[in-house]
């Protein structure tokens, strides 16, 4: 059992994806393929967003926070995996696998509660669009942003604090690509009920609460929707949903899979499935959702690459 000062001196094997060289050496490929297209889809995004004042409202607002996000996250995971990809010695400290966890957890926290915050939005504009520009203000915005920074951040503080206080003995090999809470959880030598528990109460308010937000808000949306007569103008209100839906549909599906199932039930080869589809394919997959699926970004792409000028925004950031 480490103890003191001695933890922190602790190094962990990150078994990852293969054992096999030439195997490893094509997922260096992929995985790096994967980031590049990753970082350059989520940076067009931002820079789109930024660039065509038609796009400076709440809506892409958000979208911007989620795309930095989606970057910050891929890159607190995927660097480590190219890494050890081609090294021999596949190692981590304690310090660097503790800040991986607690980026990661924190990371992912937001991202839920940022969709949940997505979902308001689309509900101010569809159910009550004559109080959307009061409400949704500026200032009202930012301080919603900064809430969903802040309460992932605590949430990733609480977490990791716990780990740190846990007794790690015998063989230090995380069954991971990198240092994910569950992985490392099961390398304690000691109960981790007091664990179980900060994960269950982290995932009902920071999982299940804002996913309970997003399906009550689409209750009334797909209520407002199926009210409005022409069906021309319901594609339309539905359309500026449909994006936000596929992104919530395959964050919370997989995260509520991996987080929310009894600890019995875990499985290191499904752990990393399911935490390469929400690390590395969700935000690799983001901004081609949000540019194929809505139209305003696929104008406004077109527009920026050809240089044309923009119309003047009402509301602005």
């Amino acid at each position: 059992m480490e103890r003191g000062n001695q933890t922190w001196d602790l190094e962990f094997v990150l078994l990852g994806l293969s054992s096999q060289p030439g195997t490893q050496k094509g997922l260096f490929v992929l995985f790096l393929l994967m980031y590049l297209v990753t970082l350059a889809g989520n940076i067009l995004i931002m820079l789109v967003i930024r660039r065509d004042p038609r796009l400076h409202t709440p809506m892409y607002y958000f979208l911007s926070h989620l795309s930095f996000l989606d970057m910050c996250y891929t890159t607190t995971i995927i660097p480590q995996m190219l890494t050890n990809f081609l090294a021999q010695c596949k190692t981590i400290s304690f310090v660097g696998c503790m800040a991986q966890m607690y980026i990661s957890l924190s990371l992912g926290g937001i991202e839920f509660i940022l969709l949940a915050v997505m979902a308001y939005d689309r509900y101010m504009a569809i159910c009550h669009p004559l109080r959307y520009n009061i409400v949704m203000s500026q200032r009202f915005c930012m301080q919603m942003a900064v809430g969903c920074w802040l309460s992932g951040f605590l949430n990733g503080l609480l977490q990791t604090v716990f780990t740190l206080n846990l007794p790690f003995c015998g063989m230090k090999i995380i069954n991971h690509f990198g240092c994910e809470v569950l992985a490392v959880q099961q390398l304690a030598c000691s109960s981790t009920f007091i664990g179980d528990a900060v994960m269950l109460v982290a995932g009902v308010l920071i999982l299940l609460t804002p996913f309970f937000l997003v399906l009550v808000s689409y209750v009334y949306i797909l209520s407002t929707i199926l009210q409005i007569h022409s069906a021309e103008g319901r594609r339309k209100a539905f359309s500026t949903c449909t994006a936000h839906l596929t992104v919530v549909t395959l964050c919370y599906g997989t995260a509520i899979f991996a987080y929310l199932r009894p600890r019995s039930y875990y499985s290191p080869r499904q752990g990393k499935t399911v935490s390469l589809f929400y690390c590395v394919i969700t935000p690799m997959l983001n901004p081609v959702i949000y540019s194929l699926r809505n139209q305003e970004v696929k104008g406004a792409l077109v527009k920026v690459i050809g240089g044309k000028d923009k119309k003047k925004a009402v509301f602005c950031f």
